[in-house]
């Protein structure tokens, strides 16, 4: 296959993210761009979405469980058509329907309000087994991101997934090793991811985040899989795609300036 129509897609989202939180002059572009690929996979490809019916019945469902990566979800459905994507440049704005973190009472084409940390993806596995008792065959997707696994309530829905055989939900960790105070490592270990999910029950795979030949790969294997819930560890970069923000702890959570942010958009193909 080639992929390079979703590369080209992967750098639209993430000049928007760029221009989004230059504008708001505040926001998360370092793990919103570590993102970008998996949401450009399932967005564009896996899902089984109309951004003209957004509430079909029988629709995959995603949920942004780390919500601090909201610019990369409203960017990606912006592009995807479900909203003008230049919208989103009221992101943080009074009044906006793009808040900091997502809102299904601002945006209703959301699935489920996020931001404290763990509960999205708890939320997640509830609407997979909702979802499962509708019987329409509706997949849920949901992204977390490493530090989130520092969570209690994960494991709690880690254990629930796994309990009722929710084969039916798609889990992605968005594995870039930094969080806001710094490495995981320093903060508070997550590894094993693998193996920690696999104790807790779930099919795990482990894949590079970047490479829509193993993202599109992963996805295809765990629609296969019955009878276990499946996590994906992605391993990304934070702040992909730029070179300054590349790895950076420091980009967490800063807006760039506008020589900063013009740097970016050209390093992304694109002009200021």
């Amino acid at each position: 296959m080639d992929y390079q129509k979703y590369e080209d897609i992967a750098r639209q989202i993430r000049q928007h993210v760029i221009k989004a939180v230059y504008y708001a002059k505040s926001g998360h572009p370092g793990g919103s761009l570590s993102s970008t690929d998996i949401l450009t996979a399932l967005f564009f490809k896996e899902m089984n979405i109309d951004p003209e019916n957004p509430g079909k019945e029988d629709r995959d469902m995603f949920v942004l469980s780390k919500g601090h990566g909201a610019p990369g979800l409203y960017a990606a459905m912006g592009v995807r058509g479900y909203y003008p994507v230049e919208d989103i440049y009221t992101l943080r704005k009074l009044g906006s329907h793009f808040q900091g973190h997502p809102s299904s009472y601002k945006l209703p084409v959301l699935e489920h309000s996020t931001g404290s940390l763990g509960q999205g993806f708890s939320a997640a596995v509830g609407m997979a087994l909702g979802a499962r008792l509708k019987g329409l065959g509706q997949r849920v997707y949901t992204i977390l991101g490493d530090g989130e696994l520092q969570e209690g309530l994960v494991w709690e829905a880690a254990m629930c997934a796994a309990h009722y055989k929710l084969d039916n939900i798609c889990a992605f960790v968005d594995w870039n090793g930094l969080q806001i105070d710094g490495a995981n490592d320093d903060v508070m270990t997550v590894r094993p991811i693998d193996e920690k999910f696999k104790a807790f029950g779930w099919n795990v795979m482990m894949i590079n985040g970047h490479d829509f030949g193993e993202i599109f790969n992963a996805l295809d294997k765990a629609r296969e899989f019955k009878d276990k819930p499946t996590m994906i560890v992605a391993k990304t970069h934070k702040g992909q795609g730029v070179s300054f923000m590349c790895d950076q702890a420091g980009w967490h959570g800063k807006a760039p300036n506008e020589e900063q942010a013009g740097e970016a958009i050209r390093e992304l193909g694109g002009e200021w």
